[in-house]
């Protein structure tokens, strides 16, 4: 199991039972709370797990299904059959928060994480079995307080540009199950993880490998994989 540390600014109960809500894809109501003023204490650093989650992804969010190098568009998503790529994005946050929510310590101190996506930029035909690029996708963060809704880390913009493979090295990847969409999740629950583990350290550096996935894929031509 891991374990994430964070910074609480408040001390709250244990026992919420957690219930995500999507956007897209919704199984509940998203949760609206009022600001709640607490009288500031010293920050003591604190295991957290994640409790509750809320994926929002705008309709509002332009979709793009132009077979162009580098497409208009806010959602440019190729990785799964034509459909509803608002609700098909949606599900990737679902499953990468799941699987952080999968590794949760223990006694931990709950919280819940609401996430706003707010760009979604994966790569069209056109570049994938060319030259390939980088899946370029942006999102809003904020962790709170589940039982009073405080704000526990308050939102930030959070960057997980991926390397996304081109050519035969795609192809390659492909035929060893790891398409786009299993390497968007795994490395979006890792970027979720450092940033619930400490704040800001994601950076916008662009991965090249997705660490736990890809350790042991060493495409034709190349000695090893390093991370």
């Amino acid at each position: 199991m891991k374990n994430f540390g964070l910074a609480a600014l408040i001390a709250f109960g244990f026992g919420l039972s957690a219930c995500a809500t999507v956007d897209t894809a919704s199984r509940n109501a998203p949760i609206e709370l009022s600001q709640i003023n607490a009288p500031a204490v010293q920050p003591v650093q604190q295991l957290v797990a994640v409790e509750d989650y809320n994926i929002k992804v705008s309709r509002q969010l332009r979709v793009s299904e132009a077979n162009v190098y580098y497409p208009l568009g806010d959602i440019v998503w190729r990785g799964e059959p034509i459909g509803d790529r608002h609700a098909q994005v949606a599900r990737i946050f679902q499953s990468s928060v799941e699987h952080v929510k999968a590794e949760n310590a223990e006694g931990a101190l709950p919280v819940i994480v609401d996430i706003d996506v707010k760009r979604f930029h994966g790569m069209t035909e056109k570049t994938r079995y060319t030259v390939g690029g980088v899946h370029s996708i942006t999102f809003d963060m904020t962790v709170r307080n589940p039982l009073t809704g405080a704000v526990l880390v308050p939102t930030r913009e959070v960057s997980a540009d991926l390397r996304g493979y081109g050519g035969s090295r795609a192809i390659q990847a492909e035929h060893q199950g790891m398409t786009q969409k299993v390497r968007i999740t795994r490395h979006l629950a890792n970027i979720i993880q450092q940033e619930l583990a400490a704040p800001g350290s994601a950076g916008t550096e662009i991965t090249e490998l997705v660490d736990g996935l890809e350790t042991n894929f060493a495409p034709v031509g190349e000695d090893a994989v390093r991370l």
